[in-house]
């Protein structure tokens, strides 16, 4: 089997080491193996992205030394495969429409906590929603897990995994501001553009027992999985925008050699003062 991988960042803001880590272990797992490496551009929030960020992802690839095979894609480009897909889960029954807001479902008395935090109580499951209202799309977790029966999920690290969606409720496949959700949009994607193996940080892990729901419901191929480990920095902290990660842009400025960082990053090495591995 031809491995093909791919790196997907959304271009809501620089690039960080985490990222950087990430994109080099599929780029070299694809280019050892003799296989594909894919680059996707996740752009479907709208309210979010931007197109200085695009450049900036793709200046820090070259930089790094990591080169991609094919057009750049991009999701908001892709809408009609996600349309459909939401349309085949609707006529199959398992998705209804929502107008509850974050503040209805954080004080609903009914929701319990989940991985994410409060799980959707199902609120209008079951209700009549006017079409013509503001609304997103849930998936009927209860009914799709019947339908589909058990599934697992092989993770290079993790070994044989059992699918347990039920963890997150009855999640949104499309949203009010979005035409499909990161779980939609990534499933579709990956299978789409025939991705063998996803490497993605081990904070995606449980979102992967969703995603292999909405492969056995829309017929999809299962890529094999390595939720890797995350980076930290020198505080303990994830390695993320949030919390004040260096930027690559910033790194390139400061006069570092990519190519260098990149072998670093394949060895399992930080720059001295970035923090470390496995966290």
């Amino acid at each position: 089997m031809s491995i093909v991988t791919r790196f997907a960042p959304s271009p809501t803001g620089a690039l960080h080491l985490g990222h950087a880590w990430s994109a080099v272990q599929a780029h070299s797992r694809a280019r050892e193996a003799g296989g594909r490496f894919l680059l996707r551009i996740e752009d479907i929030d709208g309210t979010r992205s931007r197109p200085e960020h695009v450049e900036g992802i793709l200046a820090d690839l070259r930089w790094l030394g990591l080169d991609w095979d094919g057009e750049v894609v991009f999701q908001s480009q892709r809408l009609a495969l996600y349309a459909d897909a939401l349309a085949r889960l609707e006529a199959m029954g398992l998705v209804y429409r929502c107008i509850c807001t974050r503040a209805d479902i954080a004080a609903a008395a009914s929701a319990p906590h989940g991985v994410g935090g409060v799980v959707y109580p199902g609120t209008c499951r079951g209700r009549s929603i006017d079409p013509a209202r503001p609304h997103c799309w849930r998936l009927d977790m209860g009914r799709a897990i019947e339908r589909a029966g058990p599934l697992d999920w092989t993770d290079e690290i993790a070994g044989t995994v059992a699918a347990d969606p039920a963890m997150h409720g009855d999640v949104v496949l499309a949203r009010k501001d979005a035409p499909s959700s990161y779980h939609l949009a990534v499933t579709v994607d990956d299978a789409a553009q025939g991705v063998s193996h996803v490497i993605r940080g081990r904070d995606l892990f449980e979102a992967t027992h969703v995603h292999r729901l909405l492969q056995a419901l829309l017929g999809l191929p299962t890529p094999v999985y390595r939720h890797h480990a995350l980076l930290a920095g020198p505080d303990g902290e994830r390695l993320a925008k949030r919390h004040g990660a260096p930027s690559l842009a910033d790194l390139r400025a400061g006069g570092m050699d990519g190519k260098t960082l990149a072998m670093d990053l394949k060895a399992g090495r930080l720059p001295l003062g970035f923090g470390a591995m496995n966290a």
